[in-house]
């Protein structure tokens, strides 16, 4: 860190470093329409490498840059590589470091170079990028990809001189600006605002991150990785929470650098909820909205689109609709903010409405074509990889919350007709779904029913989405078993079981098309969220954490600096003990989910401010020793401590902003409530057989005591529970010879 450019401890000691033979990817956005993708070291991946550079609104700007110091080539393989949170740092032989700045809200980069004697130089990298003009102060270029232009000048302003695609100044000019506009005068505008107010620039992006972490989602812990782990995953979750059209959520980098309902509302508890930026969730929500289906005649009204980029609006989903509908309710839970309600209830309507004219059978399910659930691939025939029509499971769940959602709009607005209505065919969907979705024969449930009312039991991960429709708890048990140990590896959660005939175990391989394989055996990292869900649910936080535990070490060491990627192969290739990562480098809903159980399941803190409830269920797993974080409700605040010895285990919440009614859910013990006010502390100590509750108000002054003992019927569910699960363990490949689709 030199001394003259702005900084911040906390983020300073986040900084990571990549070793060369990582080669590691690195990303930056500008919370608007831009991105910055390089490799560490080298930038060589097959698939992400055609994005290197900067890339704005889906278009290609230019590839990256080399960099020259007194006539010598600076080789990226022979530097040190150090990421922070707000920038890249290469350190070379002799003293010589290179800086990558982005900054929010600009289309410029910033190249600093420092401990050059001479002379400095920069080339762009990209196909066809030549220059079209020059001047003393600026080289101006077409961009590669879109009507951009280009402008390249040094960071104070000195002169430069082109030759031969190379762009040098003096080195004392401290490196280069790479800005984009629209014209080259707005280019090199937006460069002399620059050197006027980099510093600021630079201090405000740093303090925005800094914010985040300290006033949104502070967390320290007796984990230091831990903490770490969960601090990246929220900085590079939170720079896919873009402006690129109105608020939004990137589903995914390079290539999906736009908006789609599905990965958007996936990804909205983990990246706005749990982190408290609700203003944000709701302009998100609102804009979806403007653009939902309204013409009645179409067969999609009522839909919200699938993918919203800059010059595509697709409505070819079943699951988005439904996921806006419970975000919308999951939104007022945690903000309390009914006036939303009145402002959507027309889309809301809209959505029941239309699917119940075009889409609902006598049953009640939700009907679908076979490409429309997040199971999507298609072949150049557009025949589904993994034909999943005409109703999924996960489809009728994400129906019947939507339903309940509704349920509850209707009834706040006083729309009798329509409550009553909606939570009929609720009703008649989950008593039909518990009998036309198992047999005697599986130990889980069917992946759909098929068009001649089949029930298709391909082991697949959609029915853990479904388990809510049930009541049968020993099933549940044992379906959730099932699942685990067929399909969740120590990397995360394919997508077909490993004995299927269609199962694919590597992504990417020259045995077939990487489509086949997409979802009929990659793993899909966002799985993991509800994978660890369930076995939380269960009372088995110790497995569902060995799992976390190596989604934040793979963040820390693997893939793209801090982030978790779309997918995985299934199995680890020959040789090597663990999976390759595929896909998108940096995926929304796989960093938001594991942000999501984090807060929801391990925490425990699930506020419902419709109900005025706040369910505080933590189940901590036993090698943590101690907590502090802090989770936004409403317009409030709960900070909240955790401690553990030998003889108890003490949780601390104090509650700023707050009144609501606390349940206090901590199994096997009877489940607790109590009222809150603003100012109250609680504190929960957890003994061997009873838990011990004390509400103090603001001043301290004790004004409830109550103790929870064991719960017979928990201790029960419990112990039935542990002994169906005992000894569960991740799935392990088979050899490669058992599938059919590799050719040995």
């Amino acid at each position: 860190m030199h001394n003259h450019q702005p900084g911040s401890k906390a983020l300073d000691e986040m900084k990571i470093f990549v070793p060369a033979q990582a080669n590691r990817a690195i990303s930056f956005t500008n919370k608007e329409a831009a991105f910055y993708f390089t490799q560490s070291h080298e930038t060589n991946h097959m698939e992400h490498a055609h994005f290197a550079g900067l890339n704005i609104a889906k278009q290609r700007i230019f590839s990256g840059y080399g960099l020259r110091a007194d006539q010598v080539e600076l080789d990226n393989r022979k530097s040190e590589v150090y990421v922070y949170p707000y920038k890249l740092e290469r350190i070379y032989g002799g003293g010589l470091t290179e800086e990558l700045w982005m900054f929010d809200a600009k289309n410029i980069v910033e190249i600093g170079i420092a401990g050059a004697v001479n002379t400095i130089g920069i080339e762009l990298k990209g196909e066809q990028l030549d220059p079209i003009g020059s001047q003393e102060e600026a080289v101006i270029f077409h961009s590669m990809e879109g009507n951009w232009i280009i402008a390249v000048s040094s960071i104070d302003g000195q002169a430069v001189q082109l030759e031969d695609h190379l762009i040098s100044s003096k080195a004392n000019t401290g490196g280069f600006y790479i800005a984009v506009a629209k014209t080259a005068d707005e280019a090199i505008a937006l460069i002399h605002t620059a050197r006027s107010d980099r510093r600021r620039w630079k201090r405000e992006r740093i303090q925005r991150m800094e914010k985040f972490l300290q006033q949104q989602v502070p967390l320290a812990s007796s984990d230091p990785e831990l903490v770490l782990a969960m601090d990246w995953m929220n900085i590079t979750m939170d720079q896919l929470v873009t402006k690129q059209q109105g608020d939004g959520i990137y589903a995914g980098l390079p290539w999906f650098n736009e908006y789609w309902g599905r990965d958007q509302f996936i990804s909205l508890p983990g990246a706005c909820l749990v982190t408290g930026q609700f203003e944000t969730a709701r302009n998100i929500l609102l804009s979806f909205a403007e653009f939902q289906n309204t013409d009645e005649l179409s067969i999609f009204f009522g839909r919200v689109p699938n993918i919203l980029a800059p010059e595509n609006i697709d409505y070819h989903t079943t699951d988005g609709t439904p996921r806006f509908i419970i975000q919308l309710q999951d939104y007022v839970k945690y903000s309390g903010d009914t006036q939303i309600i009145k402002e959507l209830y027309s889309a809301v309507r809209n959505s029941i409405e239309g699917a119940i004219k075009n889409w609902v059978d006598d049953k009640g399910y939700l009907m679908h074509a076979d490409n429309e659930t997040w199971m999507d691939a298609r072949d150049a025939d557009l025949n589904s990889y993994s034909p999943r029509d005409t109703r999924a499971n996960d489809i009728q769940a994400l129906w019947h919350n939507q339903l309940r959602a509704g349920v509850y709009f209707a009834e706040f607005m006083n729309d009798k007709e329509n409550a009553g209505k909606w939570n009929e065919i609720a009703a008649k969907l989950r008593l039909n779904f518990a009998t036309d979705f198992r047999d005697e024969t599986h130990p889980y449930l069917a992946d759909r029913l098929d068009a001649q009312d089949q029930a298709e039991f391909a082991l697949r991960p959609n029915q853990l989405f479904a388990f809510d429709l049930l009541e049968d708890e020993d099933f549940k048990c044992r379906a959730t078993r099932t699942a685990w140990e067929e399909l969740v590896y120590p990397w995360g959660v394919a997508s077909l079981d490993r004995s299927h005939p269609l199962f694919h175990p590597f992504h990417l391989t020259p045995h077939y098309h990487k489509d086949a394989a997409y979802h009929n055996g990659a793993v899909w990292l966002w799985l993991n969220g509800i994978a660890m869900q369930r076995m939380i649910e269960l009372g088995q936080e110790e497995t569902a954490y060995k799992l976390f535990k190596n989604m934040n070490w793979q963040a820390l060491n693997l893939g793209v600096v801090g982030g978790l990627a779309e997918n995985m192969d299934a199995y680890p290739q020959p040789g090597e003990r663990w999976a390759k990562l595929t896909g998108a480098y940096l995926q929304a809903w796989s960093n938001a989910e594991q942000l999501r159980v984090w807060y929801q399941y391990f925490l425990g803190l699930r506020p419902d401010l419709i109900q005025h409830t706040l369910t505080i269920a933590p189940r901590i797993p036993a090698e943590l020793q101690s907590l502090n974080y802090l989770v936004k409700v409403g317009t409030g605040q709960i900070q909240a401590s955790y401690k553990r010895n030998n003889a108890y285990r003490t949780y601390h919440y104090s509650f700023a902003d707050i009144a609501v009614g606390v349940v206090i859910d901590i199994a096997p013990f009877e489940i607790a409530r109590l009222e809150v006010q603003p100012g109250c502390e609680l504190t929960v100590k957890q003994m061997e057989d009873h838990l011990q509750l004390t509400l103090q108000d603001k001043d301290a002054k004790v004004i409830k005591e109550l103790s929870a003992n064991l719960s017979a019927a928990r201790t029960v569910e419990a112990e039935r529970n542990r002994k169906q699960l005992l000894g569960i363990a991740f799935a392990e490949p088979l050899d490669l010879g058992h599938h059919p689709v590799i050719k040995l």
